[in-house]
């Protein structure tokens, strides 16, 4: 049972309890359950973290409704309502999400956190506009969060303001050095502009700050094997896909800012025989049932 239902029907109990006898005329002072806020708010913080921690693990169904217990526990704690807002939408409840970060926000209106995450609510829903407000407004209180600077690149980027976006994807990694994601979108609009050199020499540089990014892996694939370098272009997709296997979708890419001209060559890239073979051996692998040891 969870226990703010717990928590109500000791109420309930309290107030029966406290109720006058018929047969007795005397009025009785009801007995009402005192309540330690110190402790019930003790309680919240650590459902708090409970939350997040499930949140690590992408567990969301379960992480959510400890957020919303939490809230109502410690309602005066502003990095609990951040966590809910921000679980909130990750399960795209944006008007919940909403709510949750403007309570945050009232609470606490000098934190940076909470108008980047109102930031990404406005994202999420195509609020581009609206979105930059938010990140410019964060940026004045955090003004060297690289992923502050990030996603107001990106917000910029889908505005079409692109040297405003490639602006702030430089600022970005100049506050970090390894933020590859920075680099790889600056390399998408390279592409789109039709510099495939510089393009291909972001892409190299974000795949050498992290082996494991599979997007700037992938695009560097695309890139080089459109250019003429195929042999290399297809290992380094085949690669890519060993990765992340969700990359093979046109739709995902698109998500992840893909723009025309690189989704054109993408699709054809992925549609190569020896792609196609290693997204095939990937996907019988991944479904093929484990083998039982011998007894």
């Amino acid at each position: 049972m969870p226990k703010y239902v717990r928590l109500i029907s000791l109420l309930m109990l309290c107030s029966l309890w406290s109720m006058p006898k018929a047969a007795n005329a005397q009025a009785l002072i009801p007995h009402t359950l005192q309540l330690d806020a110190t402790k019930l708010e003790k309680q919240g913080l650590s459902l708090a973290q409970e939350a997040a921690q499930l949140a690590q693990f992408q567990q969301f169904d379960l992480a959510l409704p400890r957020a919303r217990l939490a809230s109502q526990l410690a309602p005066k704690n502003d990095k609990v309502w951040l966590l809910l807002g921000g679980l909130q939408l990750q399960t795209k409840e944006y008007d919940g999400a909403i709510a949750s970060l403007k309570k945050a926000q009232s609470l606490n209106p000098k934190s940076g956190d909470i108008l980047f995450a109102l930031g990404s609510a406005n994202f999420q829903q195509k609020h581009y506009q609206a979105a930059v407000v938010n990140y410019q407004d964060g940026l004045k209180l955090k003004p060297n969060d690289p992923e502050g600077l990030f996603d107001l690149g990106n917000a910029y980027y889908l505005l079409g303001r692109l040297p405003d976006a490639i602006g702030q994807y430089n600022r970005a990694v100049s506050q970090n050095k390894k933020f590859w994601p920075a680099l790889n979108n600056i390399g998408l609009i390279n592409y789109e502009q039709g510099n495939i050199p510089e393009a291909i020499k972001r892409w190299q540089s974000a795949v050498s700050l992290e082996k494991q990014a599979a997007e700037p892996l992938l695009a560097l694939a695309v890139a080089l094997y459109t250019k003429g370098d195929h042999q290399q272009g297809l290992s380094l997709g085949e690669a890519a896909l060993r990765i992340d296997q969700h990359y093979a979708s046109l739709d995902f890419l698109k998500e992840n800012l893909w723009g025309d001209r690189l989704l054109s060559d993408a699709k054809k890239f992925l549609e190569l025989p020896r792609i196609q073979a290693a997204l095939q051996q990937r996907e019988n692998s991944s479904s093929a049932p484990e083998r039982q040891p011998t007894q």
